[in-house]
């Protein structure tokens, strides 16, 4: 195709952002960015009863948060609008006429609970399910009668009873379809909406749409879409099914494999630059070893025809991991800022609030190495906030020592920084190496009971960054503490 590459996410207002159809919008995108083409968001929200309020906003905050700009949609206008599809009814009424006229479609007065019955019936006799086509042929008079009635019909497209359909998908290669296994299917329902096969068609021909980017589960319906672009004249566009994202049992990925929305994620504290990265990498590759590769790269390098053909496996640890990789990159300055809102969020409610982002600040170096997810600092953080800490005076004991010489190791330490002139790493660790030695204690001993006492951990930040951050006057708070704990044990 010669054609300005034209591309467009259509989501379906009937629920939260899913992280498979954000990979889509992916696809879409770095398609339209790798070629200077346009990326277009439309709005299908011609199932009225099915639509969630709130949830057109939520897939145009979930793109906003991925970093993924369009440059048509409803709020931006553009030469093509509208671009919700409520506010495009006439064109499907018109184009459903046409084909009426044409003789490519016709008028079925079917009621509901024929059409139940007659599935019933083909499920007892174990037939392939589909439409029977009793209106197809109706005569004059039969269809006068059943206005007459007062019937509200539907329109169906009169698909071919003999022949093939075939298109060539750039993923999939050569598809074939034989048209005796289509049925008539509905095009515009009784109360003059379209349904998705009706809409997206001429919605894409109106726009100019050069490449329909869509899951593997939109192939059994891209015959139906050609045999109603041969109809009306138009040219089809190119086709790009994509294999649907599956949890590790290779199932397709829904709320059973855990978070699924695009914004439950956010929310859990991934950052939207690794989420890219991580999408990217489900089913396209750079080449056959990187796994970090940034956005840029990302967009000079794509092409379709380097999408699998294999089931995408949304595989968690590698997110987590990934997510970790991207947070240990950030300058302390901006995980500072990205941690903070979920400080302020997930800290215990006893924690005294407003936050003072300066100490958090403080608390960010020691931390970033441990934390997968912006959600995971207050977890490992919350010693630094919380005045009395919970934990077994048995923690206090570490190997190879015992209640006496641990409460001598607290004693000793108590009285070494209360006689600190200053409080700084350095000097904590010189003194506190120094008085392992005194003590007889192997360092780690020494340390290791520290950190239990000043923490409420056995694994924790490094000590001395620790204790220099929490402070000279909290630190031999807590070591006194701990001390009636082994005292009273």
């Amino acid at each position: 195709m010669t054609a300005p590459v034209r591309v467009r996410f259509a989501p379906s207002p009937t629920g939260r952002p899913h992280v498979g159809s954000m990979r889509t919008a992916m696809f879409d995108w770095l398609l339209a960015r790798h070629t200077g083409g346009t990326f277009i968001l439309r709005i299908e929200d011609t199932d009225v009863v099915r639509k969630v309020e709130g949830s057109v906003e939520a897939h145009m905050e979930a793109l906003k948060w991925l970093g993924l700009d369009w440059d048509e949609g409803p709020d931006v206008g553009g030469d093509y609008g509208p671009y919700l599809q409520s506010q495009r009814l006439q064109l499907y009424r018109e184009a459903a006429e046409l084909m009426i006229k044409q003789g490519n479609a016709y008028r079925c007065y079917c009621s509901e609970e024929r059409l139940e019955a007659m599935r019933k019936e083909q499920e007892a006799r174990k037939q392939s399910s589909g439409y029977d086509r009793l209106c197809r042929e109706l005569s004059l008079e039969e269809r006068a009668a059943k206005e007459t009635a007062g019937i509200k019909p539907v329109v169906r497209f009169k698909v071919p009873m003999a022949g093939q359909t075939r298109f060539h998908d750039l993923i999939y290669g050569d598809v074939v379809f034989e048209n005796a296994s289509i049925d008539d299917f509905v095009m515009l329902k009784s109360d003059g909406y379209p349904t998705y096969h009706l809409a997206n068609v001429v919605d894409d021909h109106a726009m100019k749409i050069s490449h329909v980017i869509r899951g593997e589960e939109w192939i059994s319906s891209t015959p139906r879409h050609l045999l109603m672009y041969e109809a009306l004249g138009y040219q089809p566009p190119q086709y790009v099914h994509h294999p649907l994202l599956v949890g590790k049992d290779r199932a397709k990925l829904s709320k059973r494999h855990g978070s699924v929305s695009l914004l439950e994620f956010r929310d859990q504290g991934y950052l939207p630059e690794a989420m890219f990265n991580f999408l990217a990498l489900i089913g396209w590759s750079l080449d056959d070893k990187t796994e970090i590769i940034t956005r840029q790269q990302i967009v000079e390098n794509f092409s379709l025809e380097r999408i699998g053909k294999t089931g995408a496996f949304f595989n968690m640890e590698k997110l987590d991991w990934m997510n970790g990789v991207y947070i240990r990159s950030l300058p302390v300055e901006d995980l500072t800022n990205r941690v903070f809102p979920f400080m302020k969020k997930d800290l215990p409610h006893d924690v005294k609030r407003p936050l003072d982002i300066n100490y958090v600040r403080q608390i960010v170096p020691l931390i970033r190495e441990r934390i997968n997810t912006l959600k995971d600092a207050a977890t490992y953080a919350d010693f630094f906030f919380i005045d009395k800490l919970e934990y077994e005076a048995t923690m206090l004991v570490g190997k190879k020592m015992t209640a006496e010489t641990a409460l001598t190791a607290l004693k000793g330490s108590e009285e070494k920084l209360s006689s600190m002139g200053g409080f700084n790493r350095d000097l904590l660790e010189n003194t506190l190496r120094h008085l392992a030695d005194d003590l007889s204690l192997k360092a780690g001993q020494l340390f290791n009971v520290l950190r239990v006492a000043t923490t409420a951990r056995d694994a924790a930040p490094p000590l001395f960054e620790t204790m220099e951050v929490l402070g000279k006057e909290r630190c031999l708070k807590r070591i006194k503490v701990a001390i009636s704990k082994l005292s009273n044990s």
